[in-house]
C-alpha cells in the first residue's frame, strides 16, 4: 500500500517545525515522507511474534576500564600552586 503524503500535510509539518519550504523543498519531503511511511508499512507487514523487544539491534559492550583506584597526586603538592588553600583543600568562591 503506497503512502500518500499531500502538500497540505507537509506544509502542516513544516509550519509547526517552524521551517520554511520553497515548492521544490516541500516536493521533495513529500516524497520522501512517503517513502518513510512505506517502509513502516513493510514492517508492520513482518511476523514479529518470536522477536523479544530490543533498545539496540546490535549487542552493546562496555568499552571503558574497571575502575579501580590507583596512588594519585600528593595533596602537598597539588595544593602547592593554589591560590588559596582552606583545610588543607582548594578554597573556590562562592557563586
Amino acid at each position: 500500500m503506497r503512502a500518500v503524503i499531500d502538500a497540505d500535510v507537509v506544509r502542516h509539518v513544516a509550519r509547526l517545525a517552524r521551517l520554511g519550504l520553497s515548492d521544490s523543498e516541500a516536493q521533495k519531503m513529500r516524497e520522501e515522507l512517503s517513502l518513510i511511511l512505506d517502509h513502516v508499512d513493510q514492517i508492520q507487514e513482518l511476523d514479529l511474534t518470536d522477536v523479544p523487544p530490543t533498545t539496540h539491534v546490535v549487542r552493546l559492550v562496555n568499552v571503558l576500564r574497571d575502575d579501580v583506584p590507583v596512588p594519585s597526586l600528593d595533596r602537598a603538592l597539588a595544593l602547592r600552586e593554589a591560590p588559596r588553600v582552606v583545610d588543607n583543600a582548594f578554597s573556590v568562591p562562592k557563586i
